[in-house]
C-alpha cells in the first residue's frame, strides 16, 4: 500500500516540477540572452574606441591622407570581426591640421550589425560610437 502511494506522490511531483520550470524558464533565459547582449556591446565599444584611437595615432603623423586613417582603422576592426563601421575624420585629410591643431577620428557601427544574437530586444537601434582626439606635434 506505501508503495503505491509513493509511486502516485513522486508522479505529481513531476508534473510540479514541469510547471515550475515551464514559469521560471522564460524568465532564466531572458537574463541570460540579456547577459549576452549587454557583454557583447561592451566588448564591440572597447573594440571601437582602441580603432579609433589607433586611426587617430595615424593621422597626426606627416603626410597621412584620410584613406590611411580608415585604412588602419579598417584593419584593425576586421581583426576583431567587426564589419559595417563608418570611420570620419576631421580635418579631412588630416594632414591640413596645423601644428598643435587636432586630428579628430570617430568610428560608429550600429548595433545590430554585431549582435551575436539573430535579433537584438533592447540595443537594436543604438549606434555605438568612440571618438579619439590627438593633436599633431610636427613642425610644419
Amino acid at each position: 500500500m506505501k508503495a503505491r502511494n509513493s509511486n502516485r506522490h513522486a508522479r505529481r511531483r513531476t508534473g510540479t516540477a514541469v510547471v515550475e520550470f515551464a514559469v521560471v524558464a522564460p524568465v532564466f533565459f531572458l537574463l541570460i540572452f540579456g547577459m549576452i547582449e549587454y557583454g557583447r556591446m561592451v566588448m564591440v565599444q572597447q573594440v571601437i574606441t582602441n580603432a579609433a584611437r589607433e586611426g587617430a595615432r595615424k593621422g597626426v603623423l606627416d603626410a597621412t591622407t584620410t584613406s590611411d586613417v580608415t585604412t588602419v582603422v579598417s584593419n584593425y576592426l576586421t581583426s576583431a570581426n567587426i564589419s559595417g563601421a563608418t570611420t570620419t575624420v576631421s580635418p579631412d585629410p588630416p594632414s591640413n591640421a596645423t601644428s598643435g591643431g587636432s586630428v579628430t577620428v570617430t568610428v560608429s557601427v550600429p548595433y545590430s550589425s554585431v549582435s551575436w544574437l539573430p535579433h537584438s530586444f533592447w540595443l537594436g537601434s543604438k549606434t555605438l560610437t568612440a571618438t579619439s582626439v590627438m593633436r599633431r606635434e610636427t613642425v610644419q
